[in-house]
C-alpha cells in the first residue's frame, strides 16, 4: 500500500499547458476577444503571471489580474490561491528498531509568487499543484522518519510535540527560506537573503502514531493493563472486606434492633390499652357532656326563635301602622294640593272673566269716544257708504214716490242727503 500511494503520487503530468488541450484547468480562465485582441480574464482569487517574447520581466503579476493577451508572442501562467493540505502518511523505524507508522498533515499556502512561479513547476493543466504537493511531501515524510530515528516507540507514542516542530523547523526552511538543519535546509545564501520557494507553511499537526506490530502493541499495552488490573483486584478485595464488615455490623445493627424494638412494642401495647381506656372514658364523659350541651343549645335556639318572631310580628305592625300613616298623610296632602289646584283654576277663570269684562268696557269706552268724536260730515259718509248694504236686505217696494223736503235744490249734497233720509224713513214706515 505505500509504495502504491508513492507511485500514485509521483505520477507524472498529462502533457499540456495554460491554454492548451491538454486538459480541462484547475482554474476556470476564460479568454475573449478574436486573433491578436483577446483578454484573458482570471478569477479573483488564483495567480497569474502574464509573459511576452523578448521581455526579461513579467508584464503583469499577481491574484485575480485580468490583461490583454497576443497569442503569438505571450504565454501565461495560473495557479490556485487557495490553501493546500497535503496528508501524510509516513512509515518509520525508531530508535528501538520498531516500525511506527505516523499519520500527519501540513497545509500551506503561496505567499511569494513571483519567486513560486520560478522555483517550482505549475505546468499540470489539471492539477497545477500536485508536482510541488509531491516534493513537499517527500520533505515532510524525510522529516519525520530523522526525528523519529533518534525517539523511542513511547516518546513516539506519548509526546508528538518534538516531531511537529523537526517537521515545521524543515518545511519553513525550504518554503520559506527561514533557516533549518541538515541538507534540508542548506540554501545558497550568495550574499543575499534566502527567499525560500515563495510559499508559507500554515500549520503542522500529528493526527496519530500507531505501532506497526501487533504484538509489540499488546506487549506496551500489558504494563498498563497489569498494573490496572492489580488496582482493581485490590480494590475489589478492599471493597469484598468492606462489604462483609458492612452485612456483620448491619446484622448487629438488625439483631439489636429487633430486641429493642420488641421491647418498645411491649410498652407501646401497655400504654396503648391504658390510653384506650382513658379514651373511651373521656368519649363517653364527653359525649354526654355535649347531649346535655345539644339540649340546652336547642332549648336556647327555640327561646331565640320565639322572640326574634315576636320581635318581626312587632316590627311588622310597626311598619304597618307607619304606612298607614304615611298613606294617609299622603292622601291629605294630595287633596289639598287638589283643592289648592281647583280654587286656583277657579280664581284664574275669575281673573280672566273679569279681564275679559274690563276689555269689553274698555271697547265699548273706546267705541263710544270714537262715536262722539265723529262730525256730521263723516256720518253721512259712512251713512252713504251703508246704502248698498242697506238697500239689498230692504224688501222691494211697491211703489215709488218722490219727497221734497224744504226748498233745498236736490242737486246739492244736503239735498241728497235729505232725500235719502225721507226714503229710508218711508221705506221702514211701509215695513
Amino acid at each position: 500500500e505505500r509504495f502504491a500511494a508513492e507511485a500514485d503520487a509521483g505520477r507524472g503530468a498529462h502533457p499540456g499547458g495554460p491554454g492548451g488541450s491538454g486538459g480541462t484547468n484547475a482554474v476556470e480562465v476564460r479568454i475573449t476577444g478574436v486573433g491578436r485582441w483577446k483578454t484573458v480574464l482570471v478569477p479573483p482569487n488564483a495567480f497569474v503571471v502574464h509573459t511576452r517574447r523578448g521581455e526579461d520581466q513579467p508584464r503583469h503579476l499577481g491574484v485575480g489580474v485580468s490583461f490583454r493577451y497576443r497569442p503569438a508572442t505571450d504565454s501565461f501562467l495560473v495557479v490556485p490561491g487557495a490553501m493546500q493540505t497535503i496528508l501524510l502518511n509516513a512509515f518509520c523505524i525508531c530508535s528501538e528498531l520498531q516500525g511506527v507508522l505516523v499519520q500527519a498533515y501540513v497545509q500551506w499556502i503561496i505567499e511569494d509568487f513571483g519567486t513560486a512561479y520560478r522555483k517550482l513547476d505549475f505546468s499540470d493543466p489539471e492539477d497545477p499543484m500536485r508536482l510541488v504537493n509531491v516534493q513537499l511531501r517527500e520533505q515532510a515524510e524525510a522529516a519525520i522518519k530523522d526525528k523519529v530515528a533518534t525517539m523511542s516507540v513511547h516518546e513516539v507514542l506519548s509526546d508528538r510535540q518534538p516531531i511537529i516542530e523537526e517537521l515545521t523547523a524543515r518545511l519553513r526552511g525550504v518554503a520559506e527560506g527561514t533557516g533549518g538543519s541538515g541538507a534540508s535546509t542548506s540554501g545558497a545564501r550568495n550574499g543575499e537573503e534566502d527567499r525560500g520557494l515563495g510559499l508559507r507553511i500554515v500549520t503542522v499537526q500529528i493526527k496519530e502514531a500507531v505501532v506497526s506490530s501487533k504484538t509489540l502493541w499488546e506487549n506496551l499495552q500489558k504494563p498498563f493493563r497489569s498494573e490496572q488490573g492489580r488496582l482493581a483486584a485490590l480494590a475489589e478485595l478492599a471493597a469484598e472486606g468492606a462489604i462483609t464488615e458492612s452485612r456483620m455490623a448491619e446484622s448487629r445493627r438488625q439483631e439489636t434492633r429487633r430486641l429493642a424494638d420488641e421491647r418498645d412494642l411491649a410498652e407501646l401495647r401497655a400504654t396503648t390499652a391504658a390510653h384506650e381506656f382513658d379514651r373511651d372514658s373521656r368519649e363517653q364523659a364527653r359525649r354526654d357532656e355535649r347531649t346535655q350541651e345539644n339540649a340546652r343549645t336547642a332549648a336556647d335556639t327555640a327561646h331565640q326563635t320565639r322572640l326574634h318572631a315576636l320581635a318581626l310580628e312587632r316590627e311588622r305592625h310597626e311598619q304597618e301602622s307607619v304606612m298607614a300613616r304615611l298613606r294617609l298623610e299622603e292622601e291629605q296632602e294630595l287633596a289639598r294640593m287638589r283643592l289648592e289646584a281647583e280654587l286656583a283654576a277657579v280664581r284664574a277663570r275669575h281673573a280672566a272673566e273679569h279681564e275679559r269684562q274690563l276689555l269689553e268696557l274698555e271697547r265699548e269706552r273706546v267705541r263710544s269716544e270714537i262715536a262722539n268724536a265723529r262730525t256730521t260730515t263723516a256720518l253721512q259718509a259712512e251713512l252713504i257708504g251703508a246704502l248698498p248694504e242697506i238697500v239689498e236686505k230692504l224688501p222691494a217696494p211697491s211703489e215709488y214716490k218722490a219727497v221734497t223736503v224744504g226748498g233745498a235744490d236736490g242737486a246739492s249734497l244736503a239735498g241728497i242727503v235729505a232725500q235719502l233720509s225721507a226714503v229710508v224713513s218711508a221705506l221702514k214706515t211701509t215695513q
